[in-house]
């Protein structure tokens, strides 16, 4: 999710590229840079803000009419100077900027220090540049072809030459780029906001394309550089609609981001029917030796965290428990060096959380960050950190950050079973194909997003919603309640769905809706009687089930189906439909959707 800029023309190109990098700030970043070509390939970056990018321009005297810029939101390497793109190559006549994870990195590194070569960073980014530089005879063009062959991963480039002074070359693999075409002047951006100032013509790279830009031309071919051609489209958006993808709200585009967040949050840990999260390198006789997991974290990724706590106990078969860091912090938990903690936080800042990881550590337990923003204080603190991949969320209320949390505990708590002989081989080779096939199932429930709103339409004259499930569909419930009383200011409660009898049952009134999740497929009856309960007294009821269970709609108002998956693997597309709901209803009612009141992204302070 960094943003990436580059220019060639008759302008300066530092000027453009500056532009360019703040309208797309929006992304979120670390650190940004430049690279210009003049009289010679320079490089100016640092950590922190454009506006410290621009202090440490001043006495630069940076001209040149092409150029690359990059704004980097870190995932390999600490946030810092040396880390910040661009990257030249190892002679600094080839310079990059990159956006995406390169899988095969490390082994591509290793390769080419056997080989002799020094590295400067510890960013992927940089062994792209080495390679570039190693096929390099004259010909930019083929000799980045020949390194993108050799990689695997994601990745969007920008790629210049010390000798060649009339074009730079992009490249787009599973990472956003497009071609902004002007007079005498053409552009590449990670999005379209960065371009708008300057031209509204504009070609949308798709996955493969190489481009060579040229200040009078652009040529477009595959990875076999094979002319291709792309159609060029009239963009008519505002600078603010574009920022959101055309998208009315930040929140709604985050949920439609959430298919491609599924893949990058498993790239480089699902493939050829295994799994693997190299970031846990635990001992089995460590393994052996847990008798207690606590998950803590607070708001959404707490109810990640209750997804943790039901897939630890039923694939490690060891007693977990799912804790609200600001209660767990402040009472003398049961902890010694044979607990494990997962502490889960997208920002890695979140005070409380931050004081349950000090205090966990502080009694020995071995530590699990899930953790969205890299060289953040708890990736650092943490004895071992997996990244969820997310890139950042601009709307308050977390989305994709969740789905991409439920993802990587999954993953963790399946490649720590398969390390203490708990997962078979088949078992791993199933879940590897069922984990890759979760983002076309997202997509297919984001193209039903239509019934949704018809939905939340009808829901103006409801006074109290209750979110009902079993087991993973509980932990649902939860995340799917916290959702509508965060933006639409609806109360909203969830409740384990046997747990009406018990009290919940005498609030349930025909001016109530009740959201009941039925994907569990063990307790799928169960939770149909209960579904049954409500309609006797009454109650609205909005079902989502999996696809093919129909009997539930002799029972319920309205039923939205998600495709089949794994049990275990259900969360992470059935909480789609529930923030797609709690949108709706309160764009229904005319809402600041992305800033809810009293509401901030990180909370930082108790």
């Amino acid at each position: 999710m960094c943003g990436i800029v580059g220019y060639i023309g008759d302008k300066e190109a530092l000027p453009v590229l500056i532009d360019g990098l703040k309208h797309l700030e929006y992304r979120g970043y670390d650190s940004a840079g430049v690279a210009i070509l003049g009289e010679d390939l320079k490089i100016v970056k640092t950590r922190g803000r454009i506006k410290d990018l621009e202090a440490k321009l001043k006495n630069s005297n940076l001209k040149g009419k092409i150029g690359i810029g990059h704004t980097r939101w870190a995932t390999h390497g600490a946030p810092n100077d040396e880390n910040a793109h661009p990257h030249f190559s190892e002679s600094k006549n080839i310079v990059i900027v990159h956006n995406g994870i390169i899988e095969n990195y490390l082994e591509l590194k290793k390769m080419l220090i056997n080989e002799g070569h020094t590295f400067r960073s510890e960013t992927d980014t940089e062994v792209i540049a080495y390679l570039i530089e190693s096929f390099y005879d004259g010909d930019l063009l083929l000799a980045v072809k020949k390194a993108v062959n050799m990689l695997e991963g994601s990745f969007a480039l920008g790629v210049m030459s010390k000798d060649e002074k009339d074009r730079f070359i992009a490249v787009r693999k599973d990472s956003p780029l497009v071609v902004g075409l002007g007079k005498g002047e053409n552009f590449i951006a990670s999005d379209i906001p960065a371009l708008l100032s300057y031209t509204r013509n504009i070609i949308i790279l798709e996955n493969g394309d190489i481009a060579e830009i040229r200040k009078d031309k652009v040529n477009l071919f595959d990875l076999s550089l094979n002319p291709v051609k792309r159609d060029v489209q009239k963009i008519t958006w505002s600078v603010d609609d574009a920022k959101k993808g055309g998208f009315k709200h930040y929140m709604l585009k985050e949920i439609f981001e959430e298919p491609q967040v599924i893949r990058e949050a498993m790239r480089g840990r699902v493939k050829d029917g295994k799994i693997e999260v190299p970031e846990l390198n635990f001992a089995k006789k460590f393994l052996n030796e847990i008798n207690k997991i606590y998950f803590v974290a607070c708001g959404t990724a707490y109810h990640a965290g209750v997804v943790g706590k039901y897939l630890a106990e039923n694939f490690l078969r060891i007693t977990a428990e799912a804790e609200v860091a600001s209660e767990f912090r402040y009472r003398d938990p049961v902890i010694d060096k044979k607990t494990l903690v997962f502490v889960i936080s997208q920002s890695g800042e979140t005070a409380d959380t931050l004081a349950a990881l000090r205090l966990a550590k502080s009694k020995g337990a071995k530590t699990i960050g899930i953790v969205n923003v890299v060289g953040s204080s708890a990736a650092r603190e943490v004895d071992s950190v997996v990244y969820i991949n997310a890139g950042p969320e601009i709307a308050v209320a977390s989305t994709k950050a969740y789905v991409a949390q439920v993802e990587v505990i999954a993953l963790s708590i399946l490649y720590l079973a398969k390390l203490s002989d708990k997962l078979t081989e088949k078992e791993e080779r199933l879940f590897a194909s069922a984990f890759e096939g979760l983002p076309e199932k997202a997509e297919k429930i984001l193209k039903q997003s239509d019934s949704v709103a018809e939905f939340a339409a009808t829901t103006k004259t409801i006074e109290e919603t209750f979110y009902i499930g079993r087991n993973l569909d509980y932990a649902l419930s939860l995340e799917g309640a916290l959702k509508l009383k965060e933006i639409s200011y609806v109360h909203a409660e969830g409740y384990p769905a046997g747990e009406l009898k018990h009290g919940p049952l005498a609030l349930v009134t025909p001016k109530s809706l009740v959201i009941a999740i039925d994907t569990y497929s063990p307790l799928r009856e169960k939770t149909l009687s209960n579904i049954k309960e409500v309609k006797a007294r009454g109650g609205k009821v909005l079902a989502v089930a999996s696809e093919g269970y129909q009997k539930i709609e002799e029972v319920a108002d309205k039923v939205f189906y998600v495709p089949k998956v794994a049990d275990e693997l259900s969360p992470v597309i059935s909480v789609i439909p529930l923030q797609l709901l709690a949108y709706y209803v309160a764009e229904s009612r005319g809402l600041d959707i992305d800033k809810p009141r009293n509401l901030a992204k990180s909370v930082t302070v108790e």
